[in-house]
């Protein structure tokens, strides 16, 4: 079955639209865990706040991915605020991100996608090429991308870099730690974004793998709906386990390659 054909037997358009709820909670998702997480580190309890720092990375990233789509619900200079201020908190640019992404869907694990190099690669050498990846979607953006790409990729990396310096000229401690921790994070993202939802899928690269077990869902906050959002890039992420519902119920025939 191909994807034209799940486009027109899947209904999909309704969930595109927030309700305010669904909306407050894509654009406010990220902020209990980075409180958290940053009062933590204020007072030393490093090992604690790890893991709320890890969700809010994770929320974050959900974050901008539906910036990237245009599915905050929001308009378009909150969408690019979401992007620039969660640029200069995750340690990267992520309209350079961003590009990427957007080609990565046109021309899925192809020579052009570079944002899918890692989906080839074994899994421990996708961690190691994350520092690569990191520094390539950069490289790609300033080379490939048009003026406001570009214009959006310096603003936000010298904010990333007046951030870092005013940190680590005053030693604010806790800041030392939230970046050390973001710039983990990103060179993890080849491995955790690319490698786990795209190895072993290069047949058709349009089917990616997912995640359809509910607990597993519940703590990676529905990221890991790869398949459904490649079918379907518009779907906002709250609404990624009732187009999985519909997917099932109208195609059941589509092969459901586990994430992890």
């Amino acid at each position: 079955m191909t994807h034209q054909e799940i486009l027109r037997k899947v209904e999909w358009k309704d969930l595109k639209n927030l309700t305010l709820k669904e909306l407050l909670i894509e654009n406010n998702l990220t902020i209990p865990w980075f409180v958290i997480s940053i009062t933590l580190a204020y007072y030393g309890y490093y090992i604690f706040a790890l893991p709320f720092s890890a969700f809010f990375f994770l929320t974050a990233l959900r974050q901008v991915h539906n910036g990237f789509h245009n599915s905050l619900g929001t308009n378009r200079f909150l969408t690019w605020f979401t992007m620039y201020s969660n640029s200069v908190l995750m340690m990267v640019s992520v309209h350079a991100v961003k590009f990427n992404h957007i080609r990565h869907h046109k021309y899925c694990l192809t020579d052009d996608d570079y944002e899918g190099k890692a989906a080839g690669m074994k899994w421990y050498e996708a961690i190691l090429y994350g520092p690569v990846h990191i520094f390539l979607i950069h490289k790609v953006t300033m080379q490939l991308g048009n003026k406001n790409y570009r214009r959006n990729v310096v603003l936000e990396l010298v904010s990333i870099a007046v951030f870092a310096a005013l940190v680590l000229y005053f030693r604010i401690h806790f800041l030392i730690y939230h970046m050390i921790v973001m710039l983990l994070g990103e060179f993890l993202m080849a491995f955790f974004a690319v490698w786990t939802v795209h190895h072993d899928t290069h047949d058709s690269p349009e089917f990616a793998r997912t995640q359809r077990t509910g607990w597993k869902n519940k703590i990676t906050f529905s990221m890991f709906y790869h398949l459904e959002h490649h079918l379907f890039p518009a779907v906002p992420t709250i609404k990624l386990p009732e187009l999985a519902r519909r997917i099932d119920d109208a195609v059941p025939e589509v092969e459901i390659k586990s994430t992890f």
